[in-house]
């Protein structure tokens, strides 16, 4: 795919004859992390919580631990865990290769092309405007119904997108992901996946202390969008500092103006807009999920060919064009599976909550709200679902926040908002690893970029912390 670009590299010989450094690959980052995972299965002792079962949910109680026999993970074990790390992460590599096929048949539409040749022209000088504006769109969908695993969608139509204007990959990518996970979820106004299942463990009233969270949204809006447009004045100056990953930027392509849409395009582009309602619909009303939203845009994709009259043989070699631009993202979900089927297998998982909890136990109440945050920060490196996090946390960190005068919907705040965080940078996030792994830029290169973005943004939650523990957040 061509896309226009503003800054032409052919005039910049700096840019033309910088050499990029080498990154270290997210493969290679996952073996260490998976490797000293092993290593520790023999150091760390092994540690299980009693389980209650309540209605359909498995909960911990809090008051039954112990310590049990130690099941190291042997060398053989260790690699066997990456078949199975590859088998629990299926749903979402099997995503994200159906949805990257419908893309490739939407791409051989050529109605994209024409969608980013449009929002090129009709920006023009205006083109930041694009940040707030889509900011604010992707953080809806992320604090109101919890997008996450969706954001991969959009990721693949925005970054093209951004470069086509003149700017680079990780605009792109910022403005998707920093919007539906930095601004959107972590302060999660009516999240059902995060704040809704912590508050129901927690038995608080569903999404009560809602006015508090609608200023950290608020807050984190601003706070992403001036980090995204602070990062484009720079690229501006400098276009060296871009990074385009894999949508390196032609030398030949040239700004189309005047042009108009023929009608096939626009037609199949309403299609498009379609699949994006009925997701949000879907999401809403009916409980959609990856298997539901796939389903949609490869429906979508048919029919965006039929309009665009594509041959049958055409549509299924775009299909496997498509999956294969998406096979680095979505085997790197598989990898990230493995650290946690390594750590169960050695009975971590317990241990580290058990040591955590008592880590924080004893500490001043405003002190350990912000130890909960800490805390959690660290826990989502290994259980790094939303869903799947607060059910594990929430029935010892409920008990634990009575015992030291930190009320629940404080607590429910400090365990969301600080393992929301981790998701920005944590290399068990199935998500964040292959929307990097689809767009090509480098996971070293995005945690140096973003680092700053996550120093300020848990200094923000500390403050909001300090302030929801001084009024007492409630309503107990």
């Amino acid at each position: 795919m061509n896309f226009p670009l503003k800054n032409n590299i052919e005039d910049n010989p700096k840019l033309q004859e910088k050499k990029p450094k080498q990154a270290l690959n997210a493969y290679v980052l996952m073996f260490i992390i998976i490797a000293a995972a092993t290593v520790l299965t023999y150091i760390v002792p092994a540690g299980k919580y009693a389980r209650i079962e309540e209605g359909r949910r498995t909960i911990i109680d809090p008051s039954k631990f112990e310590f049990v026999e130690s099941t190291p993970v042997g060398l053989l074990q260790m690699f066997k865990s990456f078949h199975e790390g590859m088998v629990n992460g299926a749903p979402i590599i099997m995503f994200v290769l159906l949805f990257g096929g419908a893309l490739g048949i939407m791409q051989a539409t050529g109605s994209i092309d024409e969608l980013i040749k449009f929002t090129v022209e009709k920006f023009g000088a205006r083109k930041k405007l694009i940040v707030p504006i889509m900011v604010l769109l992707f953080s809806l969908l992320g604090t109101l119904i919890g997008s996450a695993e969706d954001s991969l969608v959009y990721i693949a139509i925005i970054v093209p997108m951004t470069i086509a204007i003149g700017f680079d990959a990780i605009t792109g990518f910022a403005i998707v992901f920093l919007g539906v996970i930095g601004a959107g979820f972590i302060a999660g106004i009516t999240n059902p996946f995060t704040i809704g299942v912590a508050q129901t463990i927690a038995e608080l009233p569903m999404y009560s202390g809602i006015g508090l969270r609608v200023g950290i949204y608020a807050t984190f809006y601003l706070l992403t969008v001036f980090f995204i447009l602070r990062h484009v004045n720079k690229i501006e100056k400098n276009p060296e500092m871009a990074e385009y990953g894999r949508f390196q930027p032609t030398k030949n392509t040239v700004v189309m103006t005047g042009y108009k849409m023929n009608k096939r395009h626009s037609l199949s582009l309403f299609v498009l807009l379609f699949c994006f309602i009925a997701l949000i619909y879907g999401v809403i009303e009916l409980g959609w999920y990856i298997s539901e939203i796939a389903a949609v845009f490869l429906l979508g994709a048919i029919i965006m060919a039929i309009i665009g009259r594509i041959s049958a043989n055409e549509v299924a070699n775009s299909f496997i064009r498509g999956c294969s631009d998406m096979i680095s993202g979505a085997m790197i979900i598989g990898i990230a599976n493995t650290i946690l089927v390594v750590l169960t297998a050695g009975g971590l998982l317990d241990s580290i909550l058990y040591y955590t909890s008592t880590l924080i136990g004893n500490l001043p109440p405003t002190i350990t709200a912000i130890g909960i945050a800490i805390s959690n920060f660290f826990i989502h490196f290994i259980v790094p679902s939303g869903s799947g996090h607060a059910s594990l946390v929430m029935p010892i960190m409920s008990p634990l926040a009575d015992l030291v005068g930190v009320t629940r919907q404080t607590t429910v705040l400090a365990t969301i908002m600080g393992a929301g965080v981790s998701n920005l940078i944590i290399p068990t996030g199935g998500v964040l690893l292959a929307g990097l792994g689809m767009m090509g830029i480098p996971y070293s290169k995005w945690v140096k970029w973003v680092f700053p973005y996550v120093i300020i943004q848990f200094a923000i939650i500390i403050v909001f912390l300090i302030i929801a523990q001084a009024v007492q957040y409630g309503p107990f």
